[in-house]
């Protein structure tokens, strides 16, 4: 609501709330981070009506590509937004393994980390690092998780090189995370799953795109296992999702 309250919907009938709609923008990116309308309401274009004024926000930001996240078994919502130019690309899938399986496995191979701090340099890092993987710049987003108190950011690094960050909340769930380069994720994941499992947390989770193979593959690897198939949808391809990790469905 401070940072950007044109994006947030909400529909009401006299002192009922049926439905709401929130999004948020950076740079030429719009995206949807949640639609719901109350089960005994659907049917009334009232998801329409929302996605409409939250389409007015992409416009009156100037945003080039929209996107979302929805579930894979919500076919309801998956035709709306293809009538309005989003259209399926790929799954992303919620994977979690109890912290117990991990304990006294092998760590593999890991990046050197240093804790995200709100200073000019680390967010410039972060920048860059974004507008390698996503084409925009998340700025506002991290300045939000770095003063979280309940998640724990850090920089990786390959020698004194800045490689990538990752995110890590005390629950156990990792993301977002992302690298520069190709060939730093898989050490990037391990790294993190490691400190994922530092902590107390029962469970270790993470979202993890269809298109990274190498993501999908160390999961399994961590005995980690499929709990919730989620789906991004579009109106075009952005981004290198081999090397992105997102947070959650609303916070991409």
């Amino acid at each position: 609501m401070q940072d950007d309250p044109g994006g947030l919907w909400v529909a009401e009938e006299g002192d009922e709330i049926l439905g709401f709609a929130w999004s948020w923008t950076c740079g030429d990116l719009w995206f949807l981070a949640q639609l719901f309308v109350s089960p005994g309401h659907q049917g009334r274009s009232i998801g329409n009506e929302l996605l409409q004024r939250t389409f007015e926000h992409a416009q009156n930001s100037g945003a080039t590509t929209r996107a979302l996240i929805t579930f894979t078994f919500n076919r309801v919502s998956q035709g709306l937004y293809i009538r309005h130019g989003l259209f399926p690309r790929f799954p992303i899938y919620f994977f979690d393994v109890t912290r117990d399986r991990l304990l006294g496995r092998p760590p593999g191979a890991q990046f050197r980390h240093a804790r995200l701090e709100e200073t000019a340099s680390d967010l410039k890092s972060l920048a860059e690092i974004d507008a390698r993987v996503l084409g925009i710049s998340r700025e506002k987003h991290h300045r939000y998780l770095i003063n979280e108190p309940a998640t724990r950011g850090v920089a990786l690094y390959a020698g004194d090189d800045c490689v990538g960050y990752a995110y890590v909340s005390s629950s156990g769930h990792i993301g977002p995370l992302a690298v520069s380069r190709p060939d730093a994720l898989a050490t990037a994941f391990r790294t993190a799953i490691a400190l994922a499992a530092e902590s107390s947390a029962s469970k270790v989770s993470a979202f993890l795109p269809g298109a990274s193979e190498m993501a999908l593959s160390i999961a399994v690897e961590h005995g980690m296992r499929i709990t919730f198939p989620m789906l991004l949808m579009s109106t075009r391809d952005f981004g290198d999702w081999t090397r992105y990790l997102p947070r959650n469905p609303g916070f991409m």
